[in-house]
């Protein structure tokens, strides 16, 4: 019986230039852990905007909702989310 892949969510907005790096650092790390990344816009979703608007790029655990915000490094994100 084979796990559904972790679900993770990368909070971002265009024109971001650290949420680029984010993207560039977590893709790789996903790949070698099996994780899938869905990337949420926080533009014009207002909840959203007020929750994560000064602190994006913010990765979310979609299982346990567990958090890590900029800034990050691979080894941040391991230790914030290993089980």
């Amino acid at each position: 019986m084979t796990s559904e892949p972790r679900q993770f969510l990368l909070y971002h907005t265009a024109g971001c230039h650290l949420c680029e790096m984010a993207e560039e650092l977590i893709r790789p790390l996903a790949a070698r852990e099996g994780w899938r990344v869905e990337q949420v816009d926080i533009a014009g979703d207002e909840a959203l905007e007020e929750r994560y608007g000064v602190r994006i790029p913010v990765i979310r655990d979609a299982s346990s909702g567990t958090e890590i915000g900029w800034p990050f490094d691979a080894e941040a994100v391991l230790a914030a989310f290993s089980r």
